[in-house]
């Protein structure tokens, strides 16, 4: 008598659509092999075969696989790091470690189906009125850059040169954005590019998300959000009372992965019955707004080198390449200057105005604090540009 094959149903919980669907047939079916159900069915027995394996293969990750007397699968967001199991002289396990990881993929879904949750009862800011006047230039854009600003880190004047807690970064950065859009043209549209480590620690340890260094902070996670939120409405209040139109950028960094999430769902649910705020909402850390002729593309840095960007935008974006004539980048990560023309493409890395800590001190990296502000026509591209550093509004 043919042996009849059957599967652990204990797989669905990590099964696909498709995976799901084959386990089930399998096992309610008399078939001796992979092969044979597949055959009855018409499809291709590789198919079957590939996909079981996968399914068994994602189980294994999550730390259930009976065969190899693993049963003790991590939950989500989490995955298995690693199984240590001991037997007794019979060969029959007596006691098992089962060490786990956060898996970030999987706990960023997580933060997104959150902060949209906790979006829904979010107050929306009321709109802001806008008088036109003669001297707004609809045919400009003005670009300001808020990078690396690292709101809740902690520095001391003795070991980086300057101090930095939640206090004075509140106090430089709304005032220095101030300072910036007041000194740059009254442009029709602009730009509040936020672009990335806007929070200096990503949840309630001051440590890196991926890494786990541990990080110098001041106050309280919650008191973090508190100056954070605080700010960012500060910026983006002063944009509308100048330009008729505010376009918000939330950009992922590697000091706030999870945080530029909830930022961005936090921006655009807050302004969600304001008409002259956009907020680009993209899953992607490369991010694009168009202007007329000019392609305006922005990524952190973290997780590309500068100088391959032209072409992962032009592969990302190829309509939106050929359609405009200028294109710029911006980027941040590394808290300094840094400017190279690329075929197609001119790459900017923005400075920062946030001091340094004792590890960037440590390492002997210094830079100058600023802001820019880059103007743009929408025929002619770059036009202008304007700095303001912390000296200059103290």
């Amino acid at each position: 008598m043919t042996k009849r094959i059957t599967l652990d149903e204990a797989l669905l919980r990590w099964a696909s659509p498709v995976q799901a669907q084959y386990l089930r047939e399998i096992n309610e079916g008399e078939y001796s092999s992979f092969r044979a159900y597949a055959d009855s069915k018409g499809i291709l027995h590789q198919s079957v075969t590939a996909a079981l394996r996968r399914l068994q293969t994602h189980a294994a990750v999550q730390g259930y696989s009976p065969a190899h007397d693993m049963t003790h699968a991590v939950p989500d967001p989490f995955r298995m790091k690693g199984v240590s199991t001991y037997y007794d002289k019979d060969g029959k396990p007596r006691g098992q470690w089962v060490k786990s990881a956060l898996d970030h993929e999987k706990w960023r879904v997580h933060v997104v189906e959150a902060a949209a949750a906790m979006a829904e009862d979010l107050p929306r800011a009321e709109p802001v009125a806008f008088s036109k006047s003669e001297d707004v230039a609809p045919q400009l854009c003005n670009v300001y850059t808020l990078t690396d600003s690292h709101v809740g880190m902690l520095a001391w004047h003795k070991e980086g040169g300057a101090d930095w807690d939640l206090k004075i970064a509140e106090a430089t950065l709304t005032k220095c954005f101030q300072a910036l859009i007041e000194s740059a043209p009254r442009a029709g549209t602009c730009v509040v590019a936020q672009l990335g480590d806007f929070l200096h620690y990503d949840g309630l340890m001051p440590v890196t998300p991926t890494a786990g260094n541990v990080l110098d902070s001041d106050g309280r996670f919650a008191k973090m959000v508190e100056v954070s939120v605080r700010i960012l409405r500060h910026v983006v209040r002063a944009a509308l009372n100048r330009h008729e139109k505010v376009v918000v950028l939330m950009a992922e960094g590697n000091h706030d992965m999870a945080g530029a999430v909830w930022l961005r769902i936090m921006m655009k649910a807050l302004y969600e019955n304001e008409p002259r705020v956009e907020v680009i909402d993209s899953e992607k850390p490369y991010y694009t707004h168009r202007h007329g002729a000019v392609m305006l593309a922005w990524h952190h840095g973290h997780l590309a080198k500068k100088e391959s960007l032209p072409l992962s935008f032009a592969a990302e974006y190829p309509r939106l390449w050929g359609e405009t004539t200028y294109r710029y980048c911006h980027t941040g990560h590394q808290h300094h200057i840094d400017e190279k023309e690329h075929p197609g493409m001119l790459v900017t890395q923005h400075p920062t105005l946030a001091a340094r800590d004792a590890y960037a001190s440590r390492h002997g990296w210094s830079a100058l604090r600023q802001i820019m502000s880059v103007t743009y026509h929408d025929r002619y591209g770059q036009v202008s540009r304007n700095m303001v550093s912390p000296e200059m509004v103290e």
